[in-house]
């Protein structure tokens, strides 16, 4: 490890931070971020499924929400999975990697630090994952406690709050989601560590810019903040 390493180490977790921080919107930025946009219209959606009186569509969606969470954290197991299988294979990876154009790092040692690396954020992005499936199990439970709105007419406090107790539930199972989501991404700007420190920093800074036009200047977020259709 040289200091370099330890640089682009340190700009890869700043700029891990920094983008967490500006994607749910807790920088001073002025520019909504689609995370947060779409926070609140999980909000208006409970709201609007606590007034319908059928709701299937509406367990549909959880469902939905809930294996798309378990495949991605299955994924990561994965993930997991082929890294230890390249910490038995160091040699011949390595004797490999001395045919390609490019100078991938050859020391062995500094080799299986790096694959601990990238163990380490599939594992975060696992956890992520599992406690995202487990809110969003807990949040169809709450979602299945909002009463039908026959049943209290002349009380709408206490059915906005049951809709909002679900939709808190939601919102916090989709944050964690976003969260793993995040480390994945950034797994594939992490990979150019292999090759060495600048380009590590030269790859996150390429995945962050990526995930900023994303979050800020997508048509995604274009659609979803000025009820536009996108040709």
């Amino acid at each position: 490890m040289t200091n370099y390493d330890y640089l682009a180490i340190g700009w890869f977790a700043l700029s891990w931070f920094t983008f967490s921080l500006a994607s749910n919107n807790h920088l001073p930025i002025k520019r909504v971020s689609l995370t947060t946009a779409m926070n609140q219209h999980r909000k208006r959606w409970m709201m609007v499924a606590a007034r319908r009186d059928l709701r299937m569509i509406d367990t549909a969606i959880m469902a939905g929400l809930q294996n798309g969470t378990a495949f991605f954290a299955s994924t990561t197991i994965f993930a997991i999975g082929g890294c230890f299988a390249l910490l038995g294979a160091t040699e011949r990876v390595l004797a490999i990697a001395d045919d390609l154009p490019i100078p991938l790092v050859a020391d062995p040692v500094a080799f299986e630090l790096k694959v601990f690396g990238l163990i380490g954020i599939f594992a975060y992005a696992f956890f992520k994952f599992g406690w995202s499936y487990r809110l969003f199990n807990y949040a169809s439970i709450m979602f299945g406690a909002i009463p039908m709105k026959d049943d209290l007419p002349d009380d709408q406090i206490e059915l906005d709050a049951a809709a909002n107790r679900a939709a808190s539930l939601n919102v916090l199972a989709g944050r964690h989601f976003n969260a793993g989501l995040r480390a994945i991404f950034l797994s594939i700007g992490y990979l150019g560590w292999f090759v060495g420190p600048f380009v590590l920093m030269g790859s996150t800074t390429l995945v962050i810019l990526v995930l900023l036009r994303r979050q800020f200047f997508s048509n995604a977020r274009d659609a979803i903040l000025k009820d536009i259709i996108i040709p």
